[in-house]
């Protein structure tokens, strides 16, 4: 390659490189598959020892690719918490073990479990920090989350100082829990069990964290007082005995031989196990020689992590199965002859919609491969072979639940029902209107609601508030503390705002911030229902798409008919947010960076008591915008466009002491 083609495609890979690290590490959004990512990394360092000339301190091979987020404290770890260095085959393998003076020094061999890392901090025996890896120097305080982790020691006894090092991890039962939720509720699903994990892990709401049924493996010893080791399996005996979950297993090895056996075990008892691996972890046993060996910029010197390739298999492709969602939304699944895929039998996997099954060439009876995305969900990589006389799959041009007419939007690549009182979006949207960030009904979740429709004791929201609950104490694993305690959720669920109804109701594109604007816009559900659209779109941060989606539902006869008989059972219909005084009466603020001592969402609660408005982007209209530290391109839109600025003391006096408009 010449120098310039070189120049030109280290820039390419390191700026890729760094994108996909935000997606992942960051987002927890991944868009490539971990060995799409390998590949390029791997070609990024090739080039760079090549040509060294174009190699830069912020290359995604020099640098850990996390980072720590805003939404919660940083945290400086005492210990740098390095990434390890992947290799891809048994003879990489071999090369690392070769150049370990063997004789001096054994190998410790672990399964890599797929989370995400974190630190947890003692003093004399107590928990009292647990923070995230960031981007190895700087994470993320997430003590509170780490507390609804069922199996990390809150208190152990050992006197002094220990830093210990583990992975949070997410089940593969509690991830197929997680996706089915998600389905249901008609949520785009977590991709893995590795971004469901850290996407669990960083809720501002540790209460979430607590449903999603998190767990951990502890495997290193970070900083210790007032005790010694000589070898790596001695720190993992230790802190067993102090009761952390600690890997199920781990094996001493005296010889590259024997490492790669070892390797090749745990990769065969993949499909077994009940959480997720993506390699195993090659370490140098004895601690001082660790020492003398060191680290790269970015990585130890003395471990590796193998990685195994994604299992890939054939099969026939036998049915399309077409689901409805709670949104209407018509999702085709595959249906194939059973393959044996990372230990478990499959015979399903999602085709996502009409664009995909067109772009793959999907048709029945096609040979096609499969392969499990994180080893948990099957998905279509390709069309092998196509069937003699194949033709083109088609999407139904009606619903197979109700037989209404379906139809695709501009714009997007969903197919719906149009029928909104479809069965099969019944059971889902009940469940979203009793959902904890809509109406908040406790007790009433997915398995009750099911078990209600099957009994005929409702049909449709308006009966929730009219339920017979002699005939819910007779159902199946309900008594009379159950049916009481329903009652009384029901009851309070009544007093909610209208912020939280118009978000029950579950419209396209009207999320929970959405709805919030609409109920303070209008106060209560009659000047809702007499908007049009232009009212819809007058609403800061409502664009068109939001404003035609509130405007359609709230024109339609059957949702009128709806909200009367909610009136008439006694629901509030009234924005019940409290306004200290209207100071900021016709005052639109935009916020931006990190402010020293609010968040985002405090000082948005503040603006919005006294009379304000907040909104998302910057325009003419806007009042103030308040910047805090990292302020981006808002901050520079607004100076652009001679909108006042303000940071957090100016907020603080116009709080105290009011403002001359």
């Amino acid at each position: 390659m010449d120098i310039k083609k070189a120049e030109s495609r280290i820039k390419y890979l390191s700026d890729t490189l760094k994108y996909h690290n935000r997606k992942y590490y960051i987002e927890d959004s991944p868009e490539i598959e971990d060995f799409e990512y390998d590949a390029m990394l791997r070609e990024l360092e090739d080039l760079e020892k090549e040509f060294p000339q174009f190699k830069k301190e912020d290359s995604p091979t020099q640098t850990v690719g996390g980072a720590a987020l805003k939404l919660f404290s940083p945290v400086i770890h005492t210990v740098k918490m390095e990434s390890l260095q992947d290799v891809f085959s048994f003879e990489e393998l071999e090369a690392f073990c070769n150049k370990i003076d063997i004789v001096r020094t054994a190998f410790s061999v672990e399964p890599k479990i797929d989370g995400l890392s974190v630190s947890l901090e003692y003093k004399d025996g107590l928990f009292f920090r647990g923070s995230t890896r960031g981007d190895g120097v700087t994470g993320e305080d997430v003590t509170a989350n780490l507390l609804q982790i069922k199996s990390i020691p809150k208190a152990i006894e050992f006197d002094g100082e220990l830093e210990v090092r583990g992975e949070v991890y997410m089940p593969k039962d509690s991830f197929i829990r997680l996706v089915e939720k998600q389905e249901t509720m008609g949520e785009a699903p977590a991709k893995n069990p590795r971004n469901a994990a850290a996407g669990s892990l960083r809720q501002k709401n540790s209460e979430i964290t607590a449903e999603r049924g998190l767990d951990i493996f502890v495997f290193n010893i970070q900083r210790i007082t007032g005790k010694q080791f000589e070898t790596h399996i001695e720190t993992l005996d230790f802190i067993k005995s102090l009761g952390f979950h600690t890997l199920p297993t781990y094996k001493k090895c005296s010889s590259a031989k024997e490492a790669i056996e070892e390797v090749q075990r745990i990769g065969l008892s993949r499909g077994d196990l009940p959480y997720d691996i993506d390699g195993a972890v090659i370490k140098v046993d004895e601690l001082a020689y660790r020492d003398e060996l060191g680290s790269t910029a970015k990585y130890p010197k003395w471990a590796v992590a193998f990685k195994y390739p994604p299992e890939e298999k054939e099969t026939v492709l036998k049915n399309i199965e077409i689901n409805v969602g709670r949104t209407g939304a018509l999702t085709p699944t595959a249906e194939f002859d059973p393959i044996v895929l990372a230990g478990t039998t499959v015979s399903r996997a999602t085709l996502h919609n009409e664009d995909f099954i067109k772009q793959k060439g999907i048709c029945i009876g096609d040979t096609i491969v499969v392969r499990k995305a994180g080893d948990i969900i099957p998905e279509v990589l390709t069309v092998k072979k196509h069937a003699e006389n194949a033709m083109p799959y088609e999407m139904p041009n009606v619903c197979p639940s109700c037989g209404s007419p379906v139809t695709r939007e501009e714009g997007e690549a969903v197919i719906r029902c149009t029928n909104a009182d479809c069965p099969a979006q019944l059971l889902r949207h009940l469940i979203h209107f009793t959902s904890r960030d809509a109406m908040d009904i406790e007790g009433l979740g997915p398995a009750v609601l099911e078990q209600l429709l099957n009994a005929g004791l409702i049909g449709n929201i308006g009966d929730i508030y009219e339920l017979d609950y002699e005939q819910v104490r007779k159902l199946e694993r309900t008594g009379e503390k159950s049916a009481e305690n329903l009652k009384n959720a029901i009851e309070r669920s009544k007093s909610n705002d209208l912020a939280r109804l118009i978000y029950a109701f579950g419209m396209r594109h009207i999320g929970s911030k959405a709805a919030a604007l609409m109920a303070e816009h209008f106060v209560d559900i009659d000047t809702v229902l007499n908007a049009d659209e232009k009212d819809f779109e007058s609403i800061d941060g409502f664009g068109s798409v939001l404003a035609l989606s509130a405007y359609e539902f709230f024109s339609l006869p059957e949702t009128r008919i709806m909200i009367e008989r909610l009136k008439g059972l006694g629901l509030n219909m009234k924005s019940l947010k409290e306004v200290k005084d209207n100071r900021f009466a016709g005052l639109t603020f935009v916020l931006t960076g990190t402010l020293p001592t609010f968040s985002r969402n405090e000082a948005s609660e503040i603006i919005e008591s006294f009379g304000g408005k907040t909104s998302s982007s910057v325009s003419k209209k806007t009042s103030y915008v308040l910047a805090g530290e990292e302020a981006g391109s808002k901050l520079e839109k607004a100076k652009k466009l001679g909108v006042t600025v303000i940071d957090e003391e100016k907020f603080k006096s116009m709080i105290n002491g009011g403002i001359d408009k």
